[in-house]
């Protein structure tokens, strides 16, 4: 019997990895998952003996088929084909070839998927769990919380904080989010108390020198992944099921909770750092009741009844 063919990366993806690394704001994570998405393209390729240089419309409607075959959610087909246009620009850029065999596809229709996010009460239960741990994980576990549901950081932007951020006389932080591009935040008393708390309980025996990072120990910096776990843990102590809880689930609190309470939607944009207010629109959808209510109590025909 022949021996399956081994898979052998087309070396045009690592170079075109290596243009969008040299492009101001690219995450590393968002660039591991273009490599994974294209070398499955390519994969898909090579077994139909096409390339990504070679590909006609057939072979990347072959590509779609295949990845609705293995059954992918209609979110990750799209990302990947995003990511397959996005290199054929980039060959087209750099004549590695002369068309674009992607512009015939239709991507794949998208549920409208609305953001999970706690109750008020729900939140108030993770801040009262949090103040039961022991003294240093609970006043770190503290300032996560408030910047995350307080202020509505990304996870990313809260452990890029360092140490000088947050002073006892700031009221904001100038964030760095998504494509390097700055926006400016509210921080509240309540934030900033926590900081300071923090700060003083780990350098109690002298500053961190080993990190810069806010929310750095005497030992390690915080990292994405331990965080989650601590979140986990604090939500099984609330009484909420772990997989409820996340930085981001945060994040949507935040968003969803200043929305019911009358915030202004292109004010919520800028606080979220979303280049376009369609993406704040969302969280509308997910309270069509505080529509109504805001027809009812604030146009000028509404009812005094209603006003009152």
């Amino acid at each position: 019997m022949a021996r399956a063919k081994s898979y052998q990366r087309d070396p045009l993806i690592l170079l075109f990895l290596q243009a969008l690394a040299a492009e101001s704001g690219v995450a590393a994570n968002t660039i591991d998952g273009y490599r994974r998405d294209l070398e499955d393209v390519d994969h898909i390729l090579q077994s139909q003996n096409s390339s990504l240089q070679a590909a006609d419309a057939e072979d990347c409607r072959n590509c779609l088929q295949t990845w609705h075959n293995r059954d992918l959610a209609p979110r990750t087909i799209a990302r990947r084909l995003s990511a397959l246009r996005h290199f054929m620009r980039w060959m087209i850029a750099d004549n590695y070839r002369q068309d674009d065999p992607t512009r015939w596809l239709d991507n794949p229709k998208l549920p409208a998927a609305l953001p999970k996010s706690l109750s008020e009460e729900e939140m108030q239960r993770l801040f009262q769990a949090a103040a039961a741990w022991e003294e240093a994980e609970k006043l770190r576990m503290l300032v996560a919380l408030e910047l995350l549901y307080g202020s509505g950081l990304r996870i990313s932007e809260l452990l890029a904080l360092q140490s000088d951020a947050i002073t006892a006389e700031s009221d904001r932080l100038i964030l760095r989010g998504k494509g390097g591009k700055e926006r400016m935040v509210p921080v509240t008393e309540m934030a900033r108390q926590a900081v300071q708390n923090w700060l003083a309980h780990r350098d109690a025996d002298g500053p961190v020198t080993h990190s810069p990072q806010l929310l750095a120990d005497r030992d390690h910096s915080l990292s994405r992944q331990h965080f989650g776990t601590l979140l986990k843990k604090l939500a099984a102590d609330a009484g909420l099921h772990s997989d409820r809880v996340s930085a981001h689930v945060l994040r949507h609190s935040f968003a969803t909770h200043m929305l019911n309470r009358g915030a202004d939607l292109r004010a919520l944009q800028t606080l979220l750092g979303h280049a376009d207010v369609a993406t704040t629109q969302i969280y509308t959808k997910s309270r069509p009741d505080r529509l109504r209510g805001l027809l009812a109590t604030a146009h000028p025909l509404a009812p005094d009844d209603e006003i009152k």
